[in-house]
């Protein structure tokens, strides 16, 4: 089956509307001006060089993402921060997620529970790695904000991250005073899980870590929050993907080049599929003006797609460099801890290859484009 076929499916299901918008405005050139949208960017090498312009195109202000999450987090979290405050906040977060720390996090964390996935596709059991994922995701960042739980707490609290994400679509620029009131009292107890995990000052703990760093607690409590709504689904809805389309292409082996593959899926799905930013002075992108107050829209999708379809053997051009995670002042800084994890459950379902996908649908109505369900059985049992 071509790989891109289910990728379109998904994606209509999420964005029936918007997406097919999405990609009439790829046909359209670089740069667009869309009224009631913004100027649109669909160009990989323009993309970048927006998002490393952290002086004229930020993420605090109108049109940009802090329109949209201040309300709920506050002023002093990465997703919406600029200039000297977040260089210093970020210069003392980048020490946590290193290569090295997130892979040793995620084999202690994920351990148990890939061992019962991998014992269930030995014996041959239908899998939906959907649903598993739900309980991976959720030990993973009840992890990362100092939640000491089992199984029933880490699916509570991937829900909680699922109820938050989604009020948003393609399309909201705000959230409404109900969505803000509501999307803080979910967060509230994540905030006082992470603040007494700070305070009990572990240095093997990711809070205690943010501790050691010089963080104070406000600070800390804003960053697990960020990594909560960024990281949970993202990393979720990847890796079903990510084995579907390895399937689709005939690749499903445990003899993949895995890392090169998830960066091939990643840019295939785009787990941002749009990016925003609002103009600060004046400029241009491509040669379309800017005006302060305008509002640019990355295309992600449109960049990242623009380079074919799905091919982990074709090497990625020097202009996307993961894309799909930002660049310049703004790149992702738990991008280690998703690939590590992305990597560790896609190991463990690779082992049991052969697999062959017994049963698929697409979600709806969903913020990140998914499968509803993804279940897998292992022909070798």
């Amino acid at each position: 089956m071509n790989p891109m076929v289910w990728e379109r499916r998904l994606y209509m299901a999420a964005h029936p509307f918007a997406y097919p918008l999405l990609r009439a405005l790829a046909r359209r050139g670089p740069v667009v001006r869309v009224p009631g949208v913004g100027v649109v960017v669909n160009d990989a090498r323009l993309a970048r060089d927006v998002l490393m312009d952290g002086e004229t195109f930020r993420k605090d202000g109108p049109g940009s993402p802090g329109d949209l999450w201040t309300p709920v987090l506050g002023p002093s979290v990465l997703l919406n921060m600029e200039g000297e405050a977040h260089r210093l906040l970020r210069r003392r977060l980048t020490g946590l997620f290193t290569p090295g720390y997130t892979a040793a996090l995620c084999d202690r964390v994920l351990a148990a529970p890939l061992d019962r996935l991998s014992e269930r596709l030995a014996r041959g059991a239908a899998v939906d790695l959907v649903d598993a994922m739900r309980t991976l995701a959720g030990a993973v960042i009840a992890e990362v904000i100092g939640l000491d739980g089992g199984e029933a707490d880490y699916r509570r609290l991937f829900a909680r991250g699922e109820e938050i994400v989604a009020m948003v679509s393609l399309r909201t620029r705000r959230l409404s005073p109900r969505q803000v009131a509501r999307a803080r009292a979910v967060l509230a107890p994540l905030g006082d899980i992470a603040a007494a995990a700070y305070a009990a000052g572990d240095e093997r703990s990711v809070m205690g870590r943010m501790r050691a760093a010089g963080l104070s607690e406000r600070e800390a409590r804003g960053a697990a929050a960020a990594f909560f709504l960024t990281g949970t689904e993202t990393v979720a809805t990847l890796v079903p993907r990510l084995i579907a389309l390895l399937h689709d292409a005939g690749r499903l082996d445990p003899g993949v080049a895995l890392d090169a593959a998830i960066d091939e899926a990643m840019r295939v799905t785009t787990p941002t599929p749009v990016m925003l930013r609002g103009v600060r002075r004046p400029a241009a992108v491509g040669g379309v003006a800017v005006r302060p107050g305008d509002r640019v829209v990355i295309a992600t999708h449109n960049c990242c797609r623009a380079y074919g379809p799905f091919d982990p053997d074709r090497p990625q051009p020097p202009e996307l460099r993961r894309l799909w995670f930002g660049a310049g002042p703004h790149f992702c800084i738990g991008y280690p801890l998703a690939t590590a994890e992305t990597r560790a459950v896609a190991r463990a379902v690779l082992a049991r290859a052969p697999l062959t996908i017994v049963h698929r649908e697409a979600a709806r109505g969903v913020l990140i484009p998914a499968y509803r369900r993804l279940i897998v059985r292992s022909r070798a049992a």
